[in-house]
């Protein structure tokens, strides 16, 4: 074989890990050509986990619930010497627990698998072991990622092929409030974000709204988290709120009201993007004309593959793509970021709005997005 021909066979390969569009793929593409980097000594991936609570800075308030904790359950997969992390955050409407995800977290046998390259085999047993408990799946589809990753020696948005100049600017949010407290929260987020976003869908909305306008005049996005239960009411609310620099709505109506949701959304002059409606994969397609665009997250899609997948049917359907999160360390966020440079819309603050996170990673700088060059999931427990 001539060196010209080697040096292209070379190239190719790199580029195929890299971007992840080769025939075949490029885990089990890695995977073959390091044989020895992936099955050293016949090792056994082992699962832990432990229950973790999250301290909130300020009471956090939506519109059918206020709390100042958030349990999470944390995991680790162990791998011939390499820890990957993993986190399973549970706010109370997602209807999961500490006990619950433990419980299933229990059930999971990663040793009668031979290699974590075996991705979609593990995360498809993973997904089948019982319905919903999509935490605790992404809990383990987290770790199994940072794993991976780990192994490879690339972060995530490389093996993906993405480019991190294109991350977007976060959203921060500011829960439902006092007028006062709302202007507290406005002033202290103002220097340091790009865009807000604000929790309305209670009977105060307007006052919100004008609160905050007295402290910014920055773009700001609304969640309503279903709050508003009339379309009409709706849509005279997404006009009003353009005419104050609203730039985007998220869940406007009930999960279930599809009808109303695409009523209001063919006639909003702002985007509207599901996300209580939106769960898990095939939920895309059947929200296409209901929605511009689709809220993805980890919690609830059961992690990083299916939201690969959940990114990829959206763009193919000519659906806006955003990524969001719960009240979550720097584990979850920073697992979520790696896709960021592929979305329109990032909502990533949720490590931000506690005050004991155990991980380092992902970082906001002047309201941007900034991806940690560490290696999977690019965080580190502290």
């Amino acid at each position: 074989m001539s060196q010209s021909r080697r040096t292209f066979i070379k190239a190719a390969t790199i580029a195929a890990i890299g971007t992840g569009i080769a025939s075949g793929n490029p885990l089990n593409l890695f995977a073959q050509n390091n044989k020895k980097t992936v099955s050293l000594n016949g090792s056994k991936m082992k699962l832990s986990f432990k229950p973790y609570d999250l301290q909130l800075r300020h009471v956090f308030t939506i519109a059918n619930s206020s709390r100042t904790t958030t349990p999470v359950v944390l995991t680790e997969i162990v791998y011939d010497g390499i820890t990957g992390y993993g986190e399973a955050s549970l706010p109370p409407y997602l209807g999961e627990t500490q006990a619950s995800v433990i419980e299933f977290l229990k059930k999971v046998n990663l040793e009668q698998f031979s290699s974590p390259f075996e991705l979609d085999d593990i995360l498809t047993y993973v997904d089948k072991i019982a319905e919903n408990n999509t935490a605790a799946k992404a809990s383990v589809d987290i770790a199994l990622h940072d794993l991976v990753g780990k192994i490879m020696g690339q972060p995530w948005y490389k093996i993906w092929g993405l480019n991190k100049d294109n991350t977007p600017d976060t959203t921060f949010t500011i829960g439902i409030d006092t007028e006062e407290v709302v202007k507290q929260k406005t002033r202290e987020a103002d220097p340091l974000y790009n865009i807000l976003k604000v929790k309305l869908g209670r009977d105060n909305d307007k006052q919100m709204i004008e609160a905050i306008r007295t402290v910014t005049d920055k773009p700001i996005a609304i969640d309503a988290n279903q709050g508003w239960k009339d379309k009409h009411y709706a849509l005279d609310m997404i006009y009003w709120l353009k005419e104050r620099g609203i730039v985007m709505i998220e869940q406007p109506m009930p999960k279930h009201n599809l009808e109303d949701a695409a009523w209001v959304t063919e006639r909003s002059p702002l985007p509207i993007f599901a996300d209580e409606s939106f769960q898990r994969l095939s939920d895309v397609l059947r929200l296409k004309g209901a929605f511009t665009g689709i809220n993805i997250k980890l919690m609830k899609c059961t992690g990083m593959r299916e939201a690969w997948k959940m990114l990829t049917v959206a763009r193919a359907v000519n659906m806006k793509v955003m990524i969001g999160c719960m009240t979550e360390t720097s584990c979850a966020i920073s697992a979520a970021a790696q896709l960021s440079p592929a979305v329109d819309w990032a909502d990533l603050d949720g490590n931000l709005l506690i005050s004991n996170d155990c991980f380092s990673g992902a970082t906001v700088v002047k309201g941007k997005m900034r991806l940690s060059e560490a290696t999977g999931i690019g965080a580190r427990k502290l």
